[in-house]
């Protein structure tokens, strides 16, 4: 894989290495800087809810079915929010949040607003709302101004991802 000058590895190089790994066909793209969900879904020419937000989310072991995993990844389809209820039982805990950005950086190797599960430097469960079932969607790709198009049915395939109602219109 490629690295850069201080050795890392290159984000690009990770996501398509895991996506490869895992015989999942990604297509990344270059584009524009833009400042809202819909500005961002015009440059791309897609529709705001096919612009599908990956989460890290710290979660709390304290729930009732056992150990949970330390974070967990939420996909969640623009103009939509996690119901943190609803995400709490599905997963078994009681408390469950958003990480700060140093946090979310080491748990994934990746930047908010870039994070992807693919090639994530840790394998989190995966939780994928409903709604991005059957769709073709686009992603963080592990660097800012680009963004990542998968099949989301296969990438819930590829990541054994749970499907269920995680969210509510913003």
């Amino acid at each position: 894989m490629t690295t850069d000058a201080g050795g890392a590895v290159d984000p690009h190089a990770r996501v398509k290495h895991a996506a490869a790994a895992r015989g999942l066909e990604i297509e990344i793209r270059e584009r524009p800087h833009a400042r809202s969900l819909h500005e961002a879904a015009a440059l791309l020419g897609l529709q705001p809810s096919d612009i599908v937000k990956t989460l890290v989310v710290k979660t709390s072991s304290s729930g009732s079915g056992g150990q949970a995993p330390d974070y967990l990844f939420a996909l969640v389809p623009g103009g939509r929010a996690i119901s943190w209820p609803k995400l709490r039982r599905l997963v078994g805990v009681n408390k469950l949040r958003l990480p700060e950005p140093d946090l979310a950086l080491a748990a994934t190797g990746y930047e908010r607003g870039t994070i992807v599960p693919i090639g994530s430097s840790h394998d989190w469960p995966v939780y994928a709302d409903e709604t991005i079932v059957g769709r073709r969607i686009a992603m963080g790709a592990g660097t800012h101004g680009h963004s990542l198009f998968v099949d989301a049915d296969d990438l819930i395939r590829a990541y054994g991802a749970t499907v269920a109602d995680i969210s509510v219109p913003e």
